[in-house]
């Protein structure tokens, strides 16, 4: 990674996430790189999905249908082969356990062909699902996760078209000091033709901030995400408590029609450095040079 954008951390950043923070000085506080380093886990081992479940809609919790999710050749992929017609059945597969504060990092790569009848819009089209709903609590014919969705687009060899962009699903965020309620919203990452390996990462500070992050680049920023708005169908309304803040969720990968490989998920927990400026401030320096 080369930035994360620190002065917009530095600047006001850090004095949201908690009230309770204490200020901190300029002295370091001998956090090593090797320290930072160690703290990196893994999400997808490269062997298999231990530790993952599967929802896809239309049908129950971890039935891994026409066995959509599959690892091959150290790569989770996701694929259609089995798919006569993709009718919506939209998929996702989550890690299993819920996260607050975190950098996640992903590369991934489109491949191949869209799936049968999968819609126009969901060519070469996934996303990585942040800050979602337990999927124990889904509908069996829910389309999404109640979530935030960092979008990854792929271009169409001809057109511009961004990656690393925001949809919400059953949600909300602030953006520019006001709510955002429109489902979409485009980043300013260049486009990726082909089948080539992109590097996305997304730092998410609990209900104040998320950046996403693509090669490097900060592409996208974005405040108080919380539950709210429509965009996700045959959800349980118990769950989706619109306003209700989203500190913490799961994060779950997508299979949208469109084949997608992922070489790396891995995740870094800023969870024990959240009640000091000073060493939150330094270990995002030091991912910053990561």
């Amino acid at each position: 990674m080369k930035k994360i954008v620190l002065p917009v951390l530095v600047a006001g950043l850090l004095m949201s996430c908690s009230k309770s923070h204490q200020s901190g000085g300029t002295e370091t506080t001998g956090i090593s790189s090797e320290k930072i380093g160690s703290e990196w886990k893994t999400l997808f081992n490269g062997e298999d999905m231990e530790n993952w479940k599967i929802k896809i809609s239309k049908h129950d919790l971890n039935d891994n249908y026409a066995n959509t999710f599959r690892v091959e050749d150290g790569l989770l992929k996701v694929r259609y082969d089995g798919y006569d017609d993709f009718n919506r059945q939209y998929g996702h597969i989550f890690y299993d356990q819920s996260f607050s504060t975190y950098l996640l990092h992903l590369e991934y790569r489109f491949v191949g062909e869209q799936a049968p009848n999968g819609e126009g819009w969901a060519l070469r089209n996934s996303g990585a699902m942040l800050h979602g709903q337990d999927p124990e609590t889904m509908q069996k014919d829910q389309d999404f996760p109640i979530s935030i969705e960092g979008q990854l687009l792929g271009g169409d060899g001809e057109h511009d078209r961004t990656t690393s962009n925001l949809c919400t699903p059953g949600t909300n965020v602030v953006m520019d000091g006001e709510l955002f309620t429109p489902h979409c919203v485009s980043s300013s990452s260049q486009t990726y033709h082909g089948e080539q390996w992109v590097s996305a990462d997304f730092l998410v500070l609990a209900d104040s901030i998320v950046q996403h992050i693509v090669e490097g680049d900060t592409v996208l920023t974005y405040y108080s995400p919380q539950i709210g708005g429509g965009n996700v169908k045959d959800f349980d309304p118990s769950v989706k408590q619109d306003g209700k803040m989203l500190t913490e969720g799961y994060i779950s990968l997508q299979s949208e029609s469109h084949p997608i490989d992922f070489r790396k998920v891995e995740i870094f927990d800023l969870a024990p450095y959240m009640d000091s400026q000073k060493e939150l401030k330094e270990v995002l320096e030091i991912l910053r040079k990561r």
